[in-house]
């Protein structure tokens, strides 16, 4: 018996010598195949007579020798995806590759998953090129296995029925790739650099942002300076405290603090101004808007608004920027009197209104309201102001009237009050236009000499019913509106 293994031993290393091609030489001359396969039928036949064996037996070269091929699918990821672009590449054809090294690197709508081998071998075909689209079960490349990974996975048959069995089952194990479901994170030189070297980068301690591994850290873990990652997280040490004298409460445990929901859920109808809002908003989807924005240099209304206030403080009457802002708007008005218009819901016919009722969107306890002031045309600043001061006082008690919520022509939202710069404002139908206003903010600014000076700065956004408004009107619009409140003085001379 002992002389019978001696023989195959020596069989099968002379098998393996006698190739004088490589696999894929082998594979592609079959008269060159043929040829080896005869010289080592007849090497064989003279090592078991030198060994005084009584029965023949002769060997034919096989897959052993030369290699066998799988193509590595795509296993299936999970979570229903049935499909993964291919976003990195950690391999080339003729790379050499052992169990666990990374393949490829997929992306699915869901997560980012490194793909790795489960055997030994070389790569013979890649199927796919980057950013290109695999099927879950679809091959991603060719690996043919190497000699000692075959000879080592299956042990030695004594009979052919064993020997197709083991064989089977192998390429059963084979078919399916692992996938790891959580990636190391480091770049291609450095996962080159662990393949080289048989390292598995998640036995590595990453010291990099997020834990990337970077190259020192494979050079340490080499040189033996840093030990492998463990997969579970250590107890910690116990730590030594002297025997009391007399027995101690055990200490309560630390309750971590978790955020739980107070209360429960409850669902309440939308009535009152909520529901007029439902009501006009769904409307005003229905616009197409045209949208137009500017910057506006405040200064001059800035130091005219606190001449403004020394001059009504003694009548306890709040004044603001609005004032100016408002009477600005309808002065513009009169030079594009389309902005002062309603369409009907069909949008077949416009009306130009004569009256200059502007709203000005409040924001309440009800909810957001847009209260107007009537025929701001025929209105000082003065005028103005008190009225937007007495729309304030009534609108924060809930007694507005219905004359002073019906009847808007062009409307504004001063949403700098509470902050920001631009917004998209929604017209409110029938009105066809409407303004947005910033907050005011000091700003670096270039002056007309090339002088760096600090300015007071307003953005306004408007919003326009493109149906009817053209973007040059509502520009130039604005640009009238603009020249009005940087010059202040210049509402004086058009003030009606």
């Amino acid at each position: 018996m002992a002389s019978l293994q001696t023989a195959r031993r020596l069989s099968r290393d002379i098998l393996c010598r006698t190739r004088v091609f490589p696999p894929a030489s082998v594979r592609g001359i079959q008269s060159k195949h043929q040829q080896n396969t005869r010289v080592a039928q007849k090497r064989t036949q003279r090592i078991w007579k030198h060994h005084n064996v009584c029965q023949i037996r002769t060997f034919q070269t096989s897959t052993v020798c030369c290699g066998k091929t799988y193509p590595f699918k795509l296993a299936d990821i999970g979570e229903g995806i049935k499909e993964v672009n291919v976003k990195e590449w950690y391999v080339s054809v003729g790379d050499h590759v052992k169990q666990f090294d990374s393949i490829c690197q997929v992306q699915s709508d869901k997560a980012s998953v490194t793909i790795t081998s489960r055997y030994d071998g070389i790569i013979r075909k890649i199927y796919y090129e980057l950013d290109d689209v695999a099927q879950v079960g679809d091959p991603l490349v060719d690996i043919e296995t190497d000699t000692e990974t075959e000879e080592t996975s299956s042990p030695d048959e004594s009979d052919d029925s064993s020997s197709s069995s083991s064989s089977s089952s192998s390429e059963d194990e084979h078919s399916q790739p692992k996938v790891l479901q959580q990636k190391v994170l480091a770049t291609p030189a450095v996962r080159k650099i662990a393949m080289e070297n048989s390292i598995k980068l998640s036995d590595v301690t990453g010291t990099g942002k997020d834990g990337r591994v970077l190259k020192e850290d494979i050079m340490r873990y080499i040189q033996g300076e840093a030990p492998p990652v463990s997969p579970h997280v250590a107890p910690p040490s116990p730590v030594s405290v002297p025997t009391p004298a007399a027995p101690r409460a055990a200490p309560l445990p630390v309750v971590p603090a978790v955020s739980i929901p107070i209360g429960k859920d409850k669902t309440e109808r939308i009535k009152g101004v909520q529901k007029a809002m439902v009501k006009s908003m769904t409307e005003a989807n229905s616009v197409p808007l045209f949208g137009y924005c500017d910057e506006i240099d405040v200064t001059k209304l800035v130091m005219l608004r606190e001449s403004a206030k020394a001059l009504t403080a003694a009548t306890g009457m709040k004044f603001s920027y609005m004032p100016f802002i408002i009477k600005a708007t309808s002065m513009a008005l009169h030079q594009f009197p389309i902005l002062n218009a309603s369409v009907d819901k069909e949008c077949e016919n416009i009306t130009y209104l004569a009256s200059h009722n502007i709203g000005i969107a409040m924001d309440t306890i009800e909810g957001l309201i847009v209260p107007n002031v009537k025929n701001v045309q025929s209105l000082s600043v003065y005028e103005i102001a008190a009225e937007l001061n007495r729309l304030h006082i009534v609108g924060l008690e809930g007694k507005l009237s219905t004359a002073d919520m019906t009847g808007g022509t062009f409307s504004l939202s001063n949403i700098g009050a509470i902050g920001g710069t631009y917004a998209k404002p929604v017209v409110l139908p029938p009105q066809v236009a409407i303004g947005a206003l910033g907050k005011f903010q000091v700003l670096p600014r270039y002056d007309e000499e090339g002088n760096v000076k600090k300015t007071h700065i307003m953005n306004v956004s408007w919003s326009a019913d493109h149906r009817v408004i053209e973007g040059a009107t509502m520009a130039r619009f604005s640009n009238v509106w603009k020249a009005y409140l940087e010059n202040p003085a210049t509402m004086t001379i058009y003030l009606r």
